[in-house]
């Protein structure tokens, strides 16, 4: 497994769990979920603390959402134990739910009902009497940004506005921790952009956990990434760290023009020191490092200004996710030393 919270912990105090106390983080230690001879969940252990948005990634049928229900209390697990903010999801369920905002797969709700309907049913729920059920009711829809919707059944919304409904249901009791199944699973880019915009915002002052198998999400929202493949923790990292054990890592691309020399430049690119490996088809060429990449930008464009190439772009890349995320999930050793 990779794992490099513990060097993290040195370095970030949001990682040092003797600021907080074990009563503001979540602890899973040890849980284990089989159905008859199949181990969904195999032994996992981590913690989350306050600030971070803690992204579980994995391919599915990885264990993703049988460890979210275990987390929120919906299963129990077959063995190990799961505390939200001190209390034990299984003996002391109530407490810990209440501290939990939970967004499930596919976001379930009752269909004949409208936005506004929904959530003042959840409200009484979760115990608020009048008036402060109705504020509660218009301060998630205003956070939501629901206002145009309100009053229309929820079969009726698009994927995008259900799933604010079911974000806003998530928040209405203000929770500390918030639990996303697949959050922005079927969105359109724009609703995407602002399902992550609202969770970030929630974030400053919650614990969140986002399941999901879309790699984007990790760049794009997660401040750590948890990837979990036959029901194991595979590796937990920040999304940088993961990024960093691409093999384009700090990688430079160039896009030819039409007019350019192709193997004329890929013979130039190749002779520059600290070069691994050019590699690209028709106008776009890649150049990757033989170690860290550090200086790597600065050789290609001092080499591109020297010859005079004609370019459409050039860009350093951060790494590549999806290759990283298929080597350690295949276990197949193709990430960086």
């Amino acid at each position: 497994m990779i794992n490099i919270a513990a060097s993290r912990a040195v370095d970030n105090p949001a990682f040092d769990l003797s600021n907080c106390g074990v009563c503001c983080v979540i602890e899973v230690e040890n849980l284990t979920k089989t159905f008859g001879n199949l181990n969904a969940v195999d032994g996992i252990s981590f913690k989350v603390v306050p600030g971070e948005i803690l992204g579980f990634l994995g391919p599915n049928g990885a264990g993703k959402s049988t460890t979210m229900k275990m987390l929120t209390g919906f299963i129990p697990p077959t063995s190990g134990r799961v505390s939200i903010l001190g209390s034990d999801i299984e003996t002391d369920t109530i407490t810990a739910q209440r501290r939990i905002g939970y967004l499930p797969e596919g976001t379930p709700a009752y269909d004949e009902m409208t936005a506004a309907s929904f959530l003042d049913f959840i409200a009484r729920i979760r115990g608020f009497e009048p008036p402060e059920r109705a504020q509660r009711v218009r301060s998630v829809i205003s956070a939501m940004s629901l206002e145009g919707v309100v009053n229309q059944r929820i079969e009726t919304l698009s994927k995008g506005f259900k799933r604010r409904v079911g974000l806003a249901q998530a928040i209405i009791h203000d929770p500390e921790v918030l639990i996303l199944d697949e959050p922005t699973d079927g969105l359109d880019p724009n609703q995407k952009h602002q399902v992550r915009e609202m969770i970030r915002g929630l974030s400053k002052d919650k614990i969140v956990i986002i399941s999901t198998h879309i790699l984007e999400e990790v760049s794009a929202v997660c401040t750590r990434a948890i990837i979990i493949a036959r029901g194991k923790i595979v590796s937990d990292s920040t999304p940088a760290e993961l990024q960093a054990m691409s093999p384009h890592h700090q990688a430079v691309t160039l896009r030819l023009t039409h007019s350019s020399d192709r193997e004329a430049i890929l013979a130039r690119l190749n002779e520059l020191p600290g070069v691994r490996l050019v590699e690209g088809e028709d106008r776009e060429l890649t150049v990757l490092p033989d170690s860290s990449g550090d200086g790597l930008l600065s050789s290609v464009t001092g080499l591109v200004s020297k010859e005079g190439w004609q370019l459409e772009g050039l860009f350093q890349e951060r790494g590549r996710l999806d290759e990283v995320f298929r080597s350690i999930t295949a276990g197949v050793a193709h990430v960086r030393d």
